[in-house]
């Protein structure tokens, strides 16, 4: 899987752009402070660690930050939670971090270029808590998903509660900001990606879809519970599909809708792929 990243724990890659929230930040606990480290696509400051925690629970976080030059320091719990500003969920270690850096609809598509056909990138309409933001970026990079697409408006920034809400998986994932999602889908189409919208009134049944028609590279377009997604993008989708629903609650929030979809794609596409030892 094609991934953006930075070279060094100073400097960052020429083609991403800084995100819209605050330049310093504070990243607490052990996901989302470890795949920071280990993704290294954003500035890292300085690594806190709450004084007497067992260090064999941190191995791996202080190995990288002493790899990669981060200073550590350790400190009483009373003095981590101030430096954190009251997140009571540090869970003993906190990292002082830059923005995480984003990209252009061009850029995205250059990463994702990198990758074999079958590719799938994510777009969300108005998917605006940053609670679900990250934890559809977390079903998202678990999926195998190249990129997520998110709106200049009605869509949070990049923020640490985004990145704890997804368990760090933010930090592997490559986010385009645009300021027109329909454009940036036609952009997309021009590219040979298919739309899928995901509605829940939609006629088709996500598991009637044939398989050639859900292997080739897709775009997937989820929108917020209740609202769904506006009419001006479902009239862009290429296919739209629901997702059946044999209880008595007649709706999914987004995380858990995006992951039955990108799940059975990613089953699809595995599927569909010829068998490398030969076997039938």
């Amino acid at each position: 899987m094609a991934r953006a990243r930075q070279s060094s724990n100073r400097t960052q890659r020429s083609p991403e752009r800084r995100n819209r929230a605050s330049d310093e930040q504070w990243l607490t606990g052990l996901h989302p402070v470890r795949e920071a480290l280990r993704a290294r696509r954003r500035r890292l400051e300085g690594l806190i660690l709450r004084a007497g925690r067992p260090r064999a629970e941190l191995r791996e976080i202080t190995d990288l930050a002493q790899v990669l030059g981060v200073p550590i320091e350790e400190v009483e719990v009373e003095v981590l939670d101030r430096r954190v500003e009251g997140d009571w969920n540090h869970q003993g270690v906190a990292l002082r971090v830059g923005p995480l850096p984003e990209l252009s609809m061009a850029e995205l598509l250059e990463v994702a270029s990198g990758a074999p056909p079958g590719r799938r990138i994510l777009a969300l309409d108005g998917v605006e808590d940053p609670q679900n933001l990250g934890a559809v970026a977390r079903v998202a990079e678990s999926a195998g998903v190249l990129g997520m697409i998110l709106t200049q408006r009605r869509a949070p920034a990049l923020t640490p509660s985004v990145a704890r809400a997804s368990a760090g998986a933010i930090e592997w994932l490559p986010v385009a900001r645009v300021s027109n999602l329909g454009r940036a889908l036609a952009a997309l189409q021009s590219r040979d990606y298919w739309i899928l919208a995901a509605a829940p009134d939609a006629e088709g049944s996500l598991y009637e879809m044939k398989d050639r028609i859900l292997t080739g590279n897709l775009v997937v377009v989820l929108g917020a519970e209740g609202k769904g997604l506006r009419p001006s993008i479902l009239a862009r989708a290429d296919h739209r599909v629901g997702i059946p629903m044999r209880g008595r609650v007649d709706s999914l929030n987004v995380a858990t809708a995006g992951a039955v979809l990108l799940y059975d794609l990613l089953r699809r596409s595995e599927s569909a792929a010829p068998d490398p030892t030969g076997e039938l």
